[in-house]
């Protein structure tokens, strides 16, 4: 019997590990195609209608154990999301290896007596019995309400919406970004907090999940170990999919993301990751499929093997466009790295790394580069967000006139960043906001037209968020760095949160918040410092 794509894909991975032969990127994205290619093409098939009960799925628990989600808002469509998993913490979720069709129904009333569209779906075992459909023909800027049902299982109610009309200038929109939540290492508290701001989006810019265990004081535990498999990480994301206040987050309101590097592995670059595996595409293949599988993505973002378009934009009628981009997938290596390891976090003189400053080192690669330049061009709106995965400006680690980049941003690649900034200034976009994550911490920061002279026109403002669990570096030597950077205007290490905004015609609005104690899964939150961005005004101040 023909084995399962799954079976087969990770039955190549155990050999290519051991064996660790030279293999060449054709190699291993052969391999890595088998994980997408069949599920992709079943999923897509017509579904069926439900044949009498004696044949209607039969679930050894409650199936829909995962919640729902939505995400991707346009005008006119929204992307719903969920996937049948009765017992989530095993590799295929409690479900047999068969198709099963999945029901949505979408309403105006949280009560479905206004029914606006339904439809069927199939769950396919190829891509985790994971069901997605893009809703269309929606009305803009209006709250939905959306659930599933298969055989006699109703999933909760969801609540999502569409974007602003693209002709509409909106009074408002609020959002939040969050980034690095690390099961163990926190109660996911933050998320229940975001519940309460009234938002219409939260941006996710990466380390949704953590593909290994470290740190202090775990308040749980992950389950199994490193996530290597297919199978690893399905049920990794399976195991975050069950927090309660993320899941809650995730039925109140539309989501987007960009991804960072642990939902992958630890400081990757591209191909090459952070203990130089020969078969690192075949993993990142798995990856990026457990991704796709277990999020609110469109299905036009499905991976193909070891490659995933997630850069895209995002329009709030006239008032705001987010440009979301990927800095993981495309970026050159980390420069001069330790021996041994294609990466790490680690802090250089650039003058003694001269791949620091060689131009053609990339965050994005020449294709995003281009596609971020077009879309920057073609912007009429009046607020442009730069959502991207870590600390954008200069950050510098040496006391005095002495410099050390961290390899993992962008001081490491500041050709990438002066060409960024180069497309800025060329079609004078107008109100740049740059939005980052990763560094577990907050930074607030006006960005130089010039980011390595800060005598330079400032040209941005940057919001950098914390971690929603994920614990900081030591603020002492955080903190030791501050005087070297007084581009900065407000930087924590020391709490966990998220970032708020509110938009308007006038002025953007900013506000820290931060939890008291990560560790307590009924801690308060504060707002710690709030800033201001006002219209035609380049850089930000405090409120």
């Amino acid at each position: 019997m023909k084995q399962p794509l799954e079976q087969r894909a990770n039955q190549l991975l155990r050999t290519l590990t051991a064996t660790r032969p030279a293999l060449s990127r054709r190699d291993v994205l052969q391999a890595a195609l088998a994980l997408s290619a069949s599920a992709v093409a079943q999923a897509l098939l017509p579904a069926r209608g439900f044949a009498a009960d004696a044949a209607m799925p039969r679930f050894t628990a409650y199936p829909f154990a995962l919640g729902v989600a939505s995400g991707y808002p346009q005008a006119d469509r929204v992307t719903l999301w969920t996937r049948l998993a009765p017992e989530p913490l095993r590799a295929h979720g409690g479900m047999l290896p068969e198709m099963v069709d999945v029901n949505w129904e979408l309403a105006d009333d949280e009560n479905f007596r206004q029914i606006v569209q339904t439809g069927r779906v199939r769950a396919v075992p190829e891509l985790a019995h994971s069901a997605r459909i893009t809703v269309k023909n929606l009305r803009p800027d209006r709250w939905y309400y959306y659930r599933f049902a298969s055989g006699d299982a109703v999933s909760r109610i969801g609540r999502t919406r569409t974007a602003p009309a693209a002709d509409s200038l909106p009074d408002h929109f609020r959002m939040a970004i969050g980034s690095c939540q690390h099961y163990e290492q926190a109660w996911f508290s933050a998320h229940r907090h975001a519940l309460a701001e009234d938002l219409d989006l939260m941006l996710f810019l990466g380390d949704y999940i953590y593909e290994s265990s470290w740190g202090d004081n775990l308040v749980r535990r992950q389950v199994g170990g490193e996530a290597v498999t297919l199978a690893n990480y399905r049920v990794r994301h399976a195991q975050y999919k069950t927090d309660a206040d993320l899941q809650n987050s995730h039925a109140a309101m539309p989501w987007a993301y960009t991804w960072d590097d642990h939902e992958v592995d630890n400081d990757y670059a591209g191909a090459t990751s952070e203990h130089l595996d020969p078969a690192f595409l075949l993993r990142r293949a798995a990856a990026y499929q457990a991704f796709f599988e277990h999020q609110p993505m469109p299905f036009t973002m499905r991976p193909t093997g070891a490659d995933m378009l997630v850069y895209t934009t995002l329009d709030i009628g006239r008032l705001a466009r987010i440009y979301l981009l990927d800095d993981r997938q495309y970026r050159s290596p980390e420069p001069c790295p330790t021996d041994y390891k294609g990466g790490g976090s680690t802090d250089v003189a650039p003058d003694q790394c001269p791949t620091v400053n060689d131009p053609a080192q990339t965050m994005l690669g020449a294709t995003q580069e281009a596609w971020l330049d077009r879309a920057l061009a073609a912007s009429s709106a009046q607020w442009n967000l730069i959502a991207q995965q870590t600390l954008f400006s200069r950050f510098d680690g040496a006391p005095g006139p002495a410099r050390l980049v961290w390899t993992e941003g962008w001081d490491a690649y500041p050709a990438a960043r002066h060409r960024l900034l180069a497309s800025l200034q060329n079609h004078h976009s107008a109100n740049p906001l740059i939005l980052g994550g990763d560094i577990h911490a907050t930074v607030v920061a006006n960005v130089h037209a010039e980011a390595e002279d800060l005598n330079s026109a400032v040209v941005a403002a940057e919001f950098c968020g914390t971690s929603i669990g994920s614990q900081g570096w030591p603020p002492e030597k955080f903190n030791a760095r501050l005087p070297e950077n007084p581009h900065v205007i407000y930087g924590d290490t020391s709490k966990r949160g998220y970032l708020r905004f509110d938009f308007n015609q006038q002025r953007c609005a900013a506000d820290v918040r931060l939890l008291d104690n990560e560790k307590k899964v009924d801690s308060a939150i504060r707002t710690a410092a709030s800033f201001i961005v006002e219209n035609g005004k380049p850089g930000v101040r405090k409120a």
